[in-house]
This record gives structure tokens, sequence and C-alpha cells, in this order.
């Protein structure tokens, strides 16, 4: 059952998102509490980034119904998008632009108050000050990262969405990032949703687990919770048993 807490900002109830004649998210319910931490895992084609599109309210379901903030958001996510972000290394910015247009652009559309002081802020502590002028197409993988990470704090978010946000970066680079979202919901007191294949950064940020299957929440728990049940050593050895034999009993919804 989905807890009926008035610190809960995100709350999926018997979601569906079907295309053509699949269902790529069939029937989940989970819930999110304000200042969690939930890693949201499966393969590719698992269902997750059809989740998060549903959760930011840029894909509609087909049925069922996704609050976030308590608010609906197939009709009223416009209410609350101000109070959330979203963040994949898989999403472009202008090239053209340099990273202080970028941003500014960012911190306007999210209604930004004195946007060039927050810029100057987010380039100081996430290290963008020397390449802030300089074209978006011009940096390096680890610099794209940074600035999209600076992109989906520009808000200063209460609820922030991560989709693989350490993909393709070299262990030292990723560690800086993880680094920095742990002192961000920290003092922000931050509600994070974190999908990743990476099952190490899983199991360091995050609080509890989802694991989807087929459209569908094949298991939940704590890493350590889940690690105990399977009898495995790391997270990664149960990721692997529910995506080759399935989930030794399907996980409850809070």
């Amino acid at each position: 059952m989905l807890s009926d807490s008035s610190t809960l900002i995100i709350a999926l109830d018997h979601l569906v998102k079907s295309f053509a004649s699949a269902n790529a998210v069939n029937g989940i319910s989970f819930s999110v509490a304000k200042g969690e931490v939930v890693g949201l895992l499966g393969g590719n084609g698992a269902g997750k980034t059809t989740t998060i599109g549903m959760i930011m309210g840029l894909v509609t379901p087909s049925s069922g119904s996704v609050r976030v903030f308590g608010v609906n958001m197939v009709d009223r996510r416009y209410e609350v998008l101000h109070r959330m972000n979203f963040e994949s290394p898989y999403v472009d910015m202008p090239h053209r632009l340099t990273v202080r247009q970028n941003l500014d652009v960012f911190a306007r559309l999210y209604g930004v108050e004195h946007a060039s002081d927050r810029i100057k802020e987010l380039a100081e502590s996430l290290d963008l000050t020397e390449f802030i002028d300089r074209a978006a197409g011009q940096l390096s993988a680890g610099q794209k990262t940074r600035v999209a990470l600076a992109k989906a704090l520009i808000n200063d978010p209460e609820l922030l969405l991560l989709d693989e946000p350490t993909a393709s970066l070299d262990p030292d680079t990723a560690d800086w990032i993880r680094t920095r979202l742990e002192a961000f919901r920290t003092r922000r007191n931050a509600t994070i949703l974190l999908a990743s294949h990476n099952m190490a950064e899983v199991e360091r940020l995050c609080d509890r687990v989802i694991i989807m299957k087929k459209g569908q929440i094949a298991d939940q728990g704590t890493p350590d919770d889940l690690i105990r049940r399977y009898g495995r050593t790391d997270l990664e050895e149960v990721f692997l048993d529910v995506a080759r034999t399935g989930a030794l009993q399907k996980g409850e919804t809070r």
C-alpha cells in the first residue's frame, strides 16, 4: 500500500505505460519519502527511463497515477516543476552556447532569482570557472557531466531525478560527482531518485533499491537487506540474480 504520509515526495499507484502492443511499465506502485535516496535498477528495457519520464510529466501514463509533491503530474505538473530537476549525460546542451549562457537559459526557465550569482556559486563549487565561457560543444566528457550537474542544481531542487549520472566517466571523476551529490543531499535534505547500472554507486548513495524487470517491480529493499536475502556478497550479484532468474519474492511497495 502507498503511505498517506505528508512527507511523501513521489507516489506511483498502479502505473502503466503502453506502447503499441507492449507495456513498458506494467502496474508499478511505489513511493519515495522526503530526504530519501532511492535507486531504480533494471536491465535495458526494464522501464526505468519511461518511469522517470512519467514522474517528470513528460510521458503520459496509459493508466494509474503519478503524484509529485501531492500533485497529479498529468494535468498539474507546472505547479511543481520548479521544485524538481533532472540530470542525464545522454541529454546534451546546445553546443554553440557557452557554459555560462546555457546555465543562464536554464536559470531563467526555472525562475531563479539572482541568476548570475547562482551561476557563479555553482561554477566555484563544481569547478567550472576555467571553462565557464567555453562553448559546451568543446568540453570533455567529464566537463560536460559537471555542467550537467550544475544545470540540475541551478534551482536548488527539492527533488532530483538522475539517469546514469556517472556513465562513461573515469573512476576519479565519477567519485567527484558522487561526493557532490552526497553533499547536496545532506545540505538540502533533498529527495533523489537514481537510475544506474553502477551497483557500487547505488550501494554508496541509496537508502533503498527498487529493481525493475519487464516493466514490473521484481524486488526492493535496502542494499544490505537485498544482499542478505539473496545470500550474495554485493548488490551486483543480486542484480544478476534478478535479471537472469527472477526475484526470490516480489517486493512489497511502501
